[in-house]
């Protein structure tokens, strides 16, 4: 190779370094996934692409993103793309470079910069998972590197919302590199469910239901939290099932310092049961950070609200969790009844990108703007500073 097709190759690789793994969200070059790059007299460039495993879900568009950001370079005539996978050795050096050394740590527990919230709610049928799956496409739309752990392992319902199902109503599975988990990615939110593992003839039989007590739940839990490499995340935003049971319990001791968004509708029923879910999270050390009132009323033709569910449930709460909590709990937002924000959940398609106009999707991207100023969590951490 002359002097010249030298330095066209480097100006490849160079090149490569804007190509983006889907699942890891890390450039192919720094994750070693960049083999040889050679370009021939003819301006021709043949580059070894490694991919983590076989049958690589991302493998076309890797693919495709390697030979348009080689072909983009001034000089190249022609692309050829060489696939292979990584050795067992390759893997493990990739997996200790992401995760670092020694024993798998859950990464989000006290001391991360990682801002954590779990959105919960005292029954079901309110709109939690909806509502947590627009607010994190809402979130990562800002700039934000965002995660969502669908923790409601008996209702599952993140993948078909943002999505991550086939015509089948099937879960996109997660690429397992060795021991490491790497989320699908839906909106630019990593994601992960417990609808992922379950086998496709086990749901057709069963209906996706899960059957599990405590321990399994809590093993999970800390499994979502520790095995699936999210990556270094501004947001971690967790749907917690309905009521104050096991799971709620092992996020209270897995990760205490987790702030509690507590969802209600309007109505004084629900919102009773929605303060008991900020008073459990309050008992095990957690600080609730806000409430969001959902289906709050129906704008009418005429121009009209009808509080169809009531009106003032969610004002309630924050007063009443304010008053236990010692400090402001504030009404993050009223969400009003929207038909987007329910086709959207039903099509895959948050209504926060599909209808940024509509009333549900306006009331949804102002908390976002509310949390995305918020910035990382440095509560608490060592600036490194020291006095001149």
């Amino acid at each position: 190779m002359s002097a010249a097709d030298g330095a066209l190759a480097e100006a490849v690789r160079g090149a490569l370094a804007r190509v983006i793994d889907p699942e890891i969200r890390k450039p192919i070059t720094e994750l070693d996934m960049v083999g040889s790059v050679d370009v021939s007299e003819s301006g021709h460039a043949t580059i070894g692409v490694k991919l983590t495993i076989a049958g690589c879900p991302a493998a076309d568009t890797i693919e495709r993103d390697v030979r348009e950001a080689a072909a983009a370079v001034p000089g190249i005539a022609g692309v050829l793309v060489d696939v292979s996978v990584m050795s067992k050795e390759e893997r493990a050096a990739l997996t200790l470079k992401l995760r670092g050394p020694g024993q798998r740590v859950m990464p989000f527990g006290p001391g991360s910069l990682t801002r954590v919230y779990a959105v919960t709610s005292g029954k079901g049928g309110v709109g939690k998972s909806t509502l947590t799956a627009n607010l994190a496409v809402a979130l990562a739309e800002r700039g934000l590197s965002v995660g969502l752990i669908d923790a409601d392992v008996y209702g599952f319902s993140i993948p078909g919302i943002l999505g991550l199902v086939d015509d089948a109503g099937v879960a996109a599975r997660p690429t397992r590199v060795d021991d490491m988990i790497l989320p699908p990615v839906a909106f630019g939110v990593k994601v992960i469910s417990i609808g992922m593992f379950i086998d496709p003839d086990q749901a057709s039989s069963t209906g996706g239901a899960v059957a599990w007590r405590g321990p399994m739940l809590h093993r999970t839990i800390n499994q979502f939290l520790t095995d699936v490499y999210f990556g270094d995340l501004d947001v971690l935003l967790l749907d917690l099932p309905p009521g104050t049971g096991d799971i709620a319990i092992s996020i209270g001791q897995l990760l205490p310092n987790a702030e509690v968004i507590v969802l209600t509708t309007p109505q004084a029923a629900a919102a009773d049961v929605a303060e008991r879910s900020g008073l459990v999270a309050m008992q095990t050390g957690q600080h609730v950070y806000g409430v969001i009132e959902n289906m709050a009323g129906f704008a009418a033709p005429d121009g009209s609200i009808l509080d169809i569910f009531g009106a003032g449930g969610g004002s309630d709460v924050a007063s009443r969790l304010s008053a236990r909590q010692g400090s402001e709990v504030p009404l993050l937002a009223s969400v009003p009844i929207s038909l987007g924000l329910r086709t959207g959940g039903d099509q895959g398609s948050p209504v926060v990108l599909a209808d940024p106009a509509d009333p549900a999707s306006v009331a949804i991207r102002a908390v976002a703007d509310r949390m995305a100023r918020r910035g990382r969590d440095l509560a608490g951490r060592k600036l490194g500073l020291s006095p001149v």
